[in-house]
């Protein structure tokens, strides 16, 4: 799987936060007890915390498109 890191964040339409990668996918970050434990999700400083931390990037893996243009 193709790692990837978190550079930022935004909400999606219907409020779940997605992690914005530095290859320029996205992928939802949500915290879903007790399928996704992800606490950190819930505050702006545990989000802030995780920036560059790396994620497995299936559309980097299928290679897809990217959701967002530099």
């Amino acid at each position: 799987m193709a790692k990837q890191g978190m550079i930022g964040y935004h909400l999606d339409d219907e409020g779940h936060w997605v992690a914005e990668l530095a290859c320029g996918h996205f992928q939802h970050v949500r915290h879903e007890p007790p399928w996704m434990v992800r606490n950190w999700v819930l505050t702006e400083q545990g989000r802030e915390s995780m920036l560059g931390y790396e994620l497995d990037c299936k559309k980097c893996d299928l290679d897809e498109p990217r959701d967002r243009e530099e």
